[in-house]
């Protein structure tokens, strides 16, 4: 049984005082990429990682890096932890910052412990991993592993109009490091579930091993806009009934089929958007997700194929735009069964499994050994103020990185 622990007063009390930077006049939590609350909040963070007496480097795209480096292993690639701090509109205050706290309370617990790692040990606070004001998201980890040139991140405008790099800029938070500047020999990532299987199968631990495929698009489709009363059904160009028909067709396709795949119509929009004037314009998202390649392309070609039928079939003109495109992510074996063997040894339950929503981790498994750990969220809920995990499973999910990390730190 291991017997070194996190102090779980310190890591609950830091979620819960994260918690409450950045609620909006309606109570609700919202720290979005490059704000004022998103100031706030890493403000906190910086001071718990300088309290801790980790060095604090911030790089161009404005991730936050806390290091714990020793004279005897100053040289060596970092093991790296993390996630991120930014929130989506009414969040919860668990995605992110459980693991970005997490990973600088096993820092802290091993330096009280007097443990001394082979390798540094630095926990990371990734910019924009929701993508709710700069798209696209995971960005921070994105530039960070060399996937979207920094110049080309920091031009993006948000949609309020603001630009992401002036508002680095302006909150303090736009670094002079390069992304590239440290690259880590591994890195483990621990959140919640975000999904309901662990509760339900009362499993405190998930190892995750893959991490689906996602596809992003704008779907626009162009009917004719006419008089709600006076034009017979037949004789109807009518974008609304047709973007309708995308929805069903998605469903039917993804609940009918014997695989994982997950398909999403999250956002539309009609105009005129009048209660009396048939559509003209509909646009939409289509969200697909799939822990397979070939099947993620394959619902993709499917999906054109259909929408080349429809446009003809109600005389109407189709277009799409890709928004993001990301390649289903298998982690790294080693770091996937050190997970297991830790919970195995604490006595704690684990299973293998897929994250079907997308990470940092995803990012950073392009150029390090990469996993994650997951614990429960109760009825499977998150993106939302009633996100909930028990205090004993955020606990148990802490150790486990504990051991993972010393694990990894001492090779």
């Amino acid at each position: 049984m291991t017997t070194l622990s996190i102090n779980a007063e310190r890591l609950l009390g830091r979620l819960c005082d994260l918690g409450q930077i950045g609620r909006d006049g309606d109570g609700r939590l919202v720290r979005l990429a490059g704000s004022d609350s998103d100031k706030a909040g890493r403000d906190a963070v910086v001071a718990w990682i300088r309290s801790a007496g980790l060095e604090v480097t911030v790089d161009r795209i404005g991730n936050i890096f806390g290091i714990w480096r020793t004279a005897d292993n100053a040289d060596e690639a970092p093991i790296l932890l993390g996630s991120h701090i930014d929130t989506v509109i009414d969040a919860g205050i668990y995605d992110g910052c459980y693991g970005v706290l997490s990973g600088l309370e096993v820092i802290e617990t091993l330096k009280a412990a007097g443990y001394a790692p082979a390798r540094p040990v630095a926990v990371a606070a990734f910019t924009n991993e929701e993508g709710v004001r700069y798209a696209p998201d995971m960005m921070g980890s994105l530039v960070y592993a060399g996937g979207l040139p920094v110049e080309e991140a920091l031009a993006t405008v948000g949609t309020d109009g603001a630009i992401l790099g002036a508002e680095l800029e302006r909150i303090g938070y736009a670094g002079s490091e390069e992304p590239s500047l440290i690259r880590p020999h591994a890195y483990v990532e621990l959140h919640i579930e975000q999904g309901p299987v662990l509760e339900r199968e009362g499993v405190p631990i998930g190892a995750v091993e893959n991490l689906q495929g996602i596809s992003w698009q704008r779907i626009t489709i162009k009917g004719e806009a006419n008089h709600a009363g006076t034009t017979p059904m037949s004789m109807r160009r009518d974008a609304g009934h047709a973007a309708a028909r995308v929805v069903t067709f998605l469903r039917d396709r993804a609940r009918n089929a014997n695989t994982p795949t997950v398909a999403t119509v999250g956002c539309m929009s009609f105009e005129p958007n009048a209660i009396n004037v048939i559509p003209s314009r509909a646009t939409f998202t289509v969200d697909l997700r799939d822990p397979d390649e070939q099947r993620l392309q394959t619902e993709e070609a499917v999906l054109a194929a259909y929408l080349e039928e429809l446009a003809a079939a109600e005389e109407v003109t189709i277009s799409v735009e890709r928004l993001a495109r990301f390649k289903p992510v298998t982690f790294d074996r080693g770091i996937v069964e050190l997970v297991e063997e830790a919970s195995r040894k604490r006595g704690l339950a684990s299973k293998r499994m897929t994250s079907g929503a997308g990470h940092d981790a995803q990012m950073i498994a392009r150029i390090a050994p990469s996993a994650m750990i997951f614990v429960p969220s109760l009825d499977g809920i998150s993106h939302n103020p009633r996100e909930h995990t028990p205090d004993a499973d955020l606990v148990a999910g802490a150790n486990i990185l504990l051991d993972v990390t010393a694990t990894l730190a001492a090779r």
